[in-house]
Order: structure tokens, then sequence, then C-alpha cells
């Protein structure tokens, strides 16, 4: 077991890393109980804060948005990282995209399901009218407003927009907010408060992320983030921060075993 002089140099490392308003109790309980693997976790998650090659404030907002992803809803990861938003300047408005954004993570049962649906409707020969149909003038429509709203369009949308276009539609307004609102003293007009790329960075964070692993999601949004300008580093730099989620196993088990098996919180045996 690390002595004290061992675990304070270890936060001390933490605090010049990280900085100190990120150790939070999930942080503070492994370095108790596990000074190794605190040493080797902090070593995972400052790799991005060394290199940077997004802004901090873009940083924070990456990791929320794997943390609020609906597959993870980390509560005490998500009020650090708007905590550390906040610290960086980020606004409220800014912080409430992201989570705008990653609420559309729920569309994926949709953009599996529906093509396979199909895909058996067309191996039994059931409803062949039904998942063959054009698209009438309303389909048109919202698949013009679609592409305009959210700047591509992409071929698992189309049965989905075929079998039902109400629920469509629906989703189009409710993944449309952060592309089309307006917000006061906003760089981007009636399209939100964030620039595209990081909309599409934040897209790749949460189908990136271990809980999730979006592929055809990942792939599209790889895509548009790379067509608005973003760099290999910057969209790996996204895939570190999600890998961080690997760090929350500890953060949640180690103030358990502390609990229950080392004495209680804040043990020092």
């Amino acid at each position: 077991m690390a002595s004290s002089q061992d675990r304070d140099q270890l936060k001390q490392r933490f605090d010049a890393q990280l900085g100190p308003d990120a150790f939070h109790p999930g942080w503070s309980a492994l370095l108790r109980t596990d000074p190794a693997f605190f040493s080797a976790s902090l070593h995972l998650a400052s790799v991005p804060r060394r290199k940077s090659h997004l802004s901090r404030k873009h940083q924070a907002l990456i990791g929320l948005a794997v943390d609020c992803a609906s597959t993870h809803l980390y509560s005490p990861g998500i009020r650090s990282h708007i905590a550390a938003a906040a610290r960086e300047r980020a606004s409220a408005d800014e912080v409430l995209e992201v989570i705008e954004l990653s609420s559309t993570l729920g569309i994926h049962a949709c953009n599996i399901g529906v093509p396979l649906l199909v895909e058996v409707l067309k191996e039994e020969g059931l409803f062949n009218e039904d998942v063959t149909k054009p698209f009438d003038e309303n389909q048109e429509r919202l698949k013009k407003e679609f592409t305009e709203r959210r700047g591509y369009w992409h071929a698992f949308w189309e049965d989905f927009l075929r079998l039902d276009p109400d629920f469509f539609e629906a989703y189009l307004d409710f993944s449309g907010v952060p592309w089309s609102k307006d917000v006061a003293g906003s760089k981007y007009p009636g399209k939100g408060v964030l620039e595209p790329k990081i909309k599409e960075l934040v897209y790749c964070a949460f189908d990136a992320a271990a809980t999730h692993l979006y592929v055809p999601g990942l792939k599209l949004h790889y895509k548009n983030a790379l067509g608005y300008g973003a760099t290999p580093q910057e969209i790996l730099e996204v895939l570190e921060i999600a890998t961080q989620l690997s760090i929350h196993t500890a953060h949640v088990s180690a103030p358990i075993v502390e609990e229950l098996m080392m004495g209680g919180s804040g043990s020092k045996s």
C-alpha cells in the first residue's frame, strides 16, 4: 500500500495535470484504495489535456457528450464536465446544445431497426409495395428539409422516411433544434451556438463510446466533421476523451470497496 507521502505526490501530479477542480469523490476514493491504478488512470486522462488539439472548453463539452449520453448517464462526470466548461467560459447555451445533440442517440433504434425490418419483410415477401414505393410530395419535402437543416443525407434515412413520415418529421424537429435555433450573440444566426465542426465531433464522441459503438453513425459523422474542417488529430482527441469512460468503472466501484472492505470512507489503511 502506498504511503501517505506517495499519495500526496500523486495528488499533486493530478492537480498539475488535470486541475484540482477535477478531483471528485471517485478520484479521491481511487487514490486511497488503489494508488497504482490511480496513477495509470491519471496518465490516460492527461494525454488529451497535454496535447490539446481541441480547446479546454471543447474538451469539456466532448466529455459531457460521452457522460450525458443515454447509454451512460454518469452523473459525477456530467457535473464535472459542466463545471469545467463553465471555468473555460462556455455559456449555458453551449452546454445545453451539447445535451440537445447527445439526446439524438435514441434514434439509432430506428437507424438500425428500420432497415433490418425492411430486410426481413423483403425476405418474407411481405408488404412489398410499402417498402418499395417512391416518396410522395410530403416525403420529398421532408427529405429536402432534413438535408438543408442537417447538412447531409444518408441512405439509412430512406426506409424510415418511407414507412413512417410522421415520426420522421417529429425526429427532424427534435434533432434539428441545435442546428436551427436562434441564440443571442451566436456567430451562427439561426443555426445554434456551436460551430458545425464541434457539433459533428459531439456526435462522434457518443457514437464511439464503449456504451454505444454505433459504427454507421460514427463513419458518417467522421466524414461530416472532416468536411467542416476537423483534423485527424482533433478526431483522435475525441476518441481519447471517449476512452476515459473506462475510468468510471473505478470511480463508481472504489468508494464501495472502501466502504465495505476497507473500514469506511476516507480510510488510510
